[in-house]
């Protein structure tokens, strides 16, 4: 019989607890594939727990592939499940034995607090509701999956994108507007011959420096813009004289301001008062706002056509799915029909209709419900854990309330040089503020940038103990 003792203290509710208690066993091989699990009643009864709380648990685990439902029969472990797992773990192992240096260096690696990389929580990956939908494809879209993809992208997942606009971001977008593409800087590249190389990009300073690197490879002129708390000051972006604005309006990078309504409308009118300039949009984590309705896109207010609105679901899903899409005006939509659509698509056919199925079915508002409330526990063990260690005499927390990441300031009481050096010791990755200007003013030294997506649950504590004690 299944043994299983709930944490009442915890957070998690205790269906989701003991989902996580069966979805392990399941994984490490404890419930082997094929398995018959207690009839919801028993298992109930002899845990002490409602009925109600082990159909929760039962159907989130069918939901995601982990069991299966079979009429008057009860509730079995899925096949190949189990298998596959316990298989790759063996590999791995086998893996590791042979490369002994490789085990020491990831020891040591596994040292350090990384608050530097924006990756976010591999585990939280929905491995088994993919692996399902994978397999649903290859069953039923054979023919499909042997065409060429249309150039910007399978109509179908375009038309799930363009569904989950309207519900989510309230935006009214005809499929026939989207491009899908591997990554958003390949479709940076795509944008750049849309518009053309003569035309002048401006970028958010401080930014993610990333998008003026593939920028300049392209060889058009990019210039930094420089920000208050609003965002692009209007001023340097009209003496600037750049055509086209690349801005994150619902979470800047990475000071994690969020620009108001009244520098929306400046730009949008700054956009309209010339035929070659044009608003990127680039929303990257709106799905990951804690406190209140997630913010309007900037598109869904523009009525002059001028907002090229950009997402990805490298956030919400893994850092290594590169897929992203961007929304065009109808104008430049159209021009990119006449002039760019000789390109294939280079998102793989079985990705784009795996990912269609899992938006359609549901999935991934699931998926974005349960690893919003994941993250924002996160980042509340992490406050949590700043404010019992006294953390706070030292540094104040920054913009702690959407978005992936937050901001500490070090306290002018403080010695900047000795902190730096005893964050070295400690082994924590950490960069300041600074890092993301091209000309930074002196007190973004003492700001610091707290990714914390991927750090893993069991080493918050510990992070901010490290961080505190330097």
């Amino acid at each position: 019989m299944i043994t299983f003792s709930p944490d009442l203290k915890s957070a998690r509710p205790l269906y989701e607890q003991l989902y996580n208690f069966l979805k392990e066993r399941i994984l490490d091989g404890t419930f082997f594939s094929g398995e018959k699990l207690p009839s919801k009643r028993s298992l109930a009864k002899n845990l002490g727990i409602s009925v109600i709380t082990v159909e929760k648990s039962y159907s989130q685990l069918c939901d995601e592939g982990f069991l299966e439902s079979k009429p008057k029969s009860g509730f079995f472990v899925a096949q190949g499940v189990s298998d596959f797992f316990s298989s790759y773990k063996n590999e791995q192992s086998v893996g590791v034995r042979k490369k002994g240096t490789e085990l020491s260096e990831k020891a040591s690696d596994d040292l350090y607090i990384d608050f530097s990389s924006n990756k976010n929580d591999v585990k939280k990956f929905p491995f088994s509701i993919w692996a399902k939908l994978v397999r649903e494809v290859l069953g039923k879209n054979q023919d499909e999956l042997l065409e060429s993809s249309p150039t910007k992208g399978v109509y179908k997942l375009r038309l799930a994108i363009s569904r989950h606009l309207e519900a989510f971001r309230a935006m009214e977008v005809n499929p026939e507007r989207i491009v899908v593409g591997a990554g958003t800087e390949y479709l940076y590249g795509l944008l750049v011959q849309l518009l053309g190389f003569d035309a002048r990009y401006g970028i958010e300073n401080p930014g993610y420096g990333k998008i003026q690197k593939v920028y300049e490879s392209y060889g058009v002129q990019c210039e930094r813009l420089g920000m208050d708390n609003d965002g692009i000051i209007l001023s340097g972006l009209l003496e600037s004289g750049v055509d086209v604005i690349h801005i994150s309006p619902s979470h800047h990078f990475p000071t994690g301001s969020v620009m108001p309504i009244s520098r929306r409308m400046e730009l949008l009118r700054w956009a309209e008062q010339d035929s070659s300039r044009y608003i990127i949009e680039d929303d990257y984590d709106s799905e990951f706002r804690f406190s209140g309705k997630p913010l309007p896109a900037l598109k869904s207010i523009d009525k002059s056509e001028k907002v090229i609105y950009m997402n990805t679901f490298t956030k919400t899903l893994a850092s290594t799915i590169r897929i992203s899409y961007m929304v065009l005006p109808e104008k430049l939509a159209d021009e990119f029909d006449r002039r760019l659509g000789f390109y294939s698509c280079t998102v793989p056919t079985i990705e784009q209709f795996t990912l269609e199925k899992f938006i359609s079915e549901g999935f991934f508002e699931k998926h974005i419900n349960r690893t919003r409330k994941n993250y924002q526990m996160k980042r509340d063990l992490l406050l949590g854990a700043i404010e019992r260690t006294g953390a706070k005499k030292m540094f104040t927390v920054l913009g702690e309330n959407s978005g992936l990441h937050f901001l500490i300031k070090l306290s002018e009481s403080e010695s900047l040089s000795e902190f730096k050096k005893r964050m070295e010791k400690e082994k924590i990755r950490i960069l300041p503020l600074s890092a993301y200007y091209e000309k930074a003013p002196l007190d973004a030294e003492r700001i610091f940038v707290v990714n914390y997506a991927g750090l893993p649950d069991e080493k918050i504590t510990l992070a901010v103990e490290k961080l505190a004690g330097c």
